[in-house]
C-alpha cells in the first residue's frame, strides 16, 4: 500500500458536522480516541449558528489516519456538512525565522492552554486586474506580510493563529484557525487585520465557523 505520509509537517483536516437521529455517541468518542492512538491530534469544538453543531480539527502526518477518522465519524451518525483539507507549512515570507518557531508551525501542539475560543475560515489572495497578488513583486508582498504579522502580534497572549496551506488541496489557498481567550478577541483580530493592505486589497475570505473548544463527550 502506497504511503500517504507527509515528508515535512502535518496534514490538517477540518470536519464540520451535525448529529443525525442515528448518532452513536460511544462510537463517535471511540473514533476520536482511535485517531489519537494513531498519533493524530484531534481538537473538538462546539459550533454556534446553523452551519454546523460540532467541529473536528485533526492533524496527522498520514492521510490514511485522517480518512479513517472521517469514515468512523460518519459511521457513528455524524453528518459532515463541510470540510477543509490543508497542510502545515513555513511560508516563503518566514524562511528566516528561528528553528523553534518553524517547528511550532510545522508541528503545532493544540489546543493552546486557556484559549477556548475557536474560529476557522479559509482565504485566498485575489488575482483581479487592480489587485493581483501573484503579479506583485516578492519584496512588496513580503513587506505587506510583515505588516500583517506586526498587527497580529498586538494580540499576543490572547490569541494563537495557525495558518495552513491548501493550494491544490481545497477551494481556497489557506485555512486560518484561531484559538482565543474569548469571542471578542476573535472579532477584534479579524477586524484589525482587515485594515492591512495585504487583506484590504488582496484578501478573499470564505465561510467563518466559530465556537469553543470542548471535550467530545460534553459536545455530544
Amino acid at each position: 500500500m502506497a504511503s500517504m505520509r507527509m515528508e515535512v509537517g502535518l496534514s490538517v483536516l477540518h470536519l464540520f458536522g451535525k448529529p443525525t437521529p442515528q448518532l452513536d455517541k460511544d462510537a463517535a468518542i471511540a473514533a476520536v480516541r482511535a485517531a489519537e492512538a494513531d498519533d493524530c491530534q484531534v481538537v473538538t469544538a462546539a459550533i454556534l449558528g446553523h452551519k454546523a453543531d460540532l467541529a473536528f480539527m485533526a492533524l496527522s502526518a498520514d492521510w490514511r489516519t485522517l480518512r479513517t477518522l472521517q469514515s468512523a465519524l460518519q459511521a457513528a451518525g455524524i453528518d459532515i456538512v463541510d470540510s477543509y483539507v490543508s497542510i502545515t507549512e513555513v511560508s516563503e515570507y518566514a524562511k528566516g525565522i528561528p528553528e523553534h518557531m518553524q517547528e511550532a508551525r510545522l508541528h503545532p501542539q493544540l489546543p493552546p492552554e486557556g484559549m477556548d475560543g475557536f474560529c476557522f475560515y479559509p482565504m485566498s489572495k485575489k488575482r483581479e486586474a487592480h489587485a493581483n497578488w501573484y503579479a506583485t513583486p516578492f519584496e512588496e508582498r513580503r513587506d505587506m506580510m510583515m505588516d500583517h504579522g506586526k498587527s497580529g502580534r498586538v494580540f499576543s497572549g490572547r490569541l494563537v493563529q495557525l495558518i495552513t496551506a491548501s493550494t491544490g488541496l481545497d477551494e481556497f489557498e489557506w485555512g486560518v484557525t484561531l484559538f482565543a481567550v474569548g469571542p471578542e478577541v476573535i472579532k477584534d483580530v479579524v477586524y484589525t487585520l482587515r485594515f492591512d493592505k495585504g487583506s484590504a486589497l488582496y484578501g478573499d475570505f470564505g465561510t467563518f465557523y466559530v465556537g469553543y473548544v470542548e471535550a467530545i463527550e460534553n459536545i455530544l
